[in-house]
């Protein structure tokens, strides 16, 4: 069942905007398979959030599993010197819930909270290096680097490396929700196993000399209990936290200042008011989320009821894309959909950081790191505007945000 509306998700027109896509497939049928990823494809609110919820019926087991089977040279680098288990996002229950609760109790309110002047410290440092110009890119200044700099913070890197280690991270998201040939493949492989490395030398140097950090706050727990959490699983927590926890969150900066300022009324309502900057960031997570899909595998058939009563049924062992970009904008769940709204009340209702038991772990200091650039921006640039451009989006599933996003500073001192 494909319906009248084409599903190409590799396509230009595609990756500039999903969203008529979503709506055509959201209004024609609650799921269809999509041949070109192999994949069954779920569009609405309703059975996107429920699914997500199910852990009985659908296993998060695939949700690190490269969209494309690895070459025989990728794999053979993986297969020597990289040990990464399952911890998270890719751990069903019961596992799952020993490793979260311990993650939990490290990633505490606590740490996160006191993260605020460290972050907006960062931020205001690294507007320094570019506010006064005229002219810059918003993803390379600050996007891109602000969130690397917190997680470091947190799980206690050394700054000096964030070069090497961005090197290392940059495109592991191309290889799990990519297309990549066998020659990209072997270079993101490789890069795969330098930063497992890098992970592994960092926890076991934070064993020797704990400090106030994630990774020292993990060891304490497995030391207490060693049946807690194991080394590896710690050091694979720290793997995926630090490349995942800031690409979603590079993504959020740069969708948030996009869709912001595309139009004049929604930057000035918000430079007026930055109280509304929690809900710039809610509504830019619902309008153009930063993980638009994400992936389940079905255990059983499960049927999704349709609009005039004849269901759509996923086979068991079917591999399932979510939809998360079009749930966000389901007419069922949310009013006028297609309008980003500061004052929308229930925009929190949106599905980007997950539900149920694999809830985001990081959206707590995701939507603190955003809503602190946007007070700082605010209030630094009110007159900030976007640029004429044409945006490009990487060849990816799962992830949604511009490669880079051009902005102009009228009032800049610069030259």
């Amino acid at each position: 069942m494909t319906g009248t509306c084409p599903f190409a998700p590799f396509a230009d027109d595609y990756r500039a905007d999903p969203y008529p896509t979503f709506a055509a497939k959201r209004a024609e049928t609650p799921a269809f398979f999509a041949d070109e990823i192999d994949m069954w494809v779920v569009t609405r609110h309703r059975d996107v959030g429920m699914i997500l919820a199910d852990t009985e019926r659908f296993s998060a087991s695939i949700a690190q599993d490269p969209l494309l089977p690895f070459g025989p040279a990728a794999a053979k680098v993986l297969a020597d010197g990289f040990g990464y288990v399952p911890v998270m996002t890719n751990l069903d229950p019961p596992e799952h819930a020993r490793i979260r609760r311990h993650n939990l109790t490290a990633f505490s309110s606590r740490r996160v909270a006191a993260l605020e002047p460290f972050i907006r410290r960062a931020t205001n440092e690294l507007l320094d290096r570019f506010l006064d110009r005229p002219r810059f890119d918003w993803v390379a200044g600050l996007a891109e680097p602000l969130p690397m700099t917190v997680i470091f913070e947190l799980v206690g890197f050394d700054h000096d490396n964030a070069e090497q280690v961005k090197a290392w991270a940059g495109d592991r998201l191309t290889i799990l929700f990519g297309r990549p040939d066998d020659e990209e493949q072997l270079r993101v492989a490789e890069n795969m196993r330098s930063f497992w490395r890098h992970c592994v030398d960092h926890v076991a140097r934070r064993r020797e000399r704990r400090t106030d950090d994630f990774t020292s706050a993990l060891l304490d727990i497995g030391e207490a209990d060693p049946d807690a959490i194991s080394e590896v699983e710690i050091t694979s927590v720290i793997f995926g936290l630090a490349i995942a926890g800031h690409e979603t969150t590079t993504n959020l900066l740069a969708n948030a200042l996009l869709h912001l300022l595309g139009k004049r009324d929604r930057w000035e309502a918000l430079c007026r008011d930055p109280s509304l900057a929690a809900a710039a960031v809610e509504e830019t997570l619902r309008f153009d989320s930063s993980v638009n899909a994400w992936r389940r595998l079905a255990r059983t058939d499960v049927e999704l009821a349709g609009d005039d009563g004849a269901g759509v049924t996923i086979p068991a062992g079917a591999r399932v894309l979510l939809l998360l970009g079009s749930a966000n904008r389901d007419p069922a769940e949310f009013d006028e959909p297609d309008r980003f709204d500061l004052l929308r009340t229930n925009a929190r209702h949106h599905l980007s950081f997950g539900k149920g038991v694999h809830h985001c772990l990081g959206a707590p200091l995701a939507r603190l790191e955003a809503r602190v650039v946007l007070e700082e921006l605010t209030f630094r640039a009110p007159d900030l505007r976007l640029a004429d451009q044409e945006l490009d989006y990487p060849p990816i599933i799962s992830f949604r945000g511009p490669r880079q996003l051009w902005l102009e500073h009228p009032n800049s001192t610069g030259a």
